[in-house]
């Protein structure tokens, strides 16, 4: 089954940021599928580079385990523009990702993705974000107290 860029985008966004899937999202890759995170600094849980399905599954699940962000997507809040380009095998995507903390502090992240397709499915995906801050968690009541 072919899909859209649209539906293959749709579904991992939802299989990454709202599901948090790793099975998922490797699913949506090739065999041989590669995964870049160019803009990630050095000890960031998530690898700049996973190559192979395997790879992707293995990096982006413990990634999900420990995320360097705590919280949830305001989905509602998020958008993101679509942009065609002549070769029918690559699409772009300008996302601005409406986070919020646990405080319930909002922050957004805007970022750009580049994906290569081959028979449906994504062969390879340079994903160009930072990081966003940490916002710490409220203070916890001392126990006993």
């Amino acid at each position: 089954m072919t899909r859209t860029h649209r539906e293959l985008f749709e579904r991992y966004v939802h299989a990454g940021a709202i599901s948090r899937d790793p099975e998922a999202i490797a699913a949506l890759f090739t065999d041989d599928g590669e995964y870049e995170a160019p803009l990630v600094p050095e000890g960031h849980p998530l690898p700049r580079r996973l190559v192979g399905r395997e790879a992707i599954r293995a990096g982006i699940g413990a990634y999900h385990r420990e995320p360097a962000y705590q919280g949830t997507v305001d989905a509602a809040a998020s958008g993101y523009v679509l942009h065609e380009t002549a070769d029918p095998d690559v699409f772009l995507v300008e996302i601005d990702t409406v986070l919020v903390a646990p405080t319930g502090q909002r922050t957004t992240v805007s970022l750009v993705q580049v994906f290569r397709v081959r028979a449906g499915r994504i062969a390879k995906l340079r994903d160009y974000f930072a990081p966003p801050p940490q916002v710490p968690s409220p203070p916890q009541p001392a126990r006993g107290a």
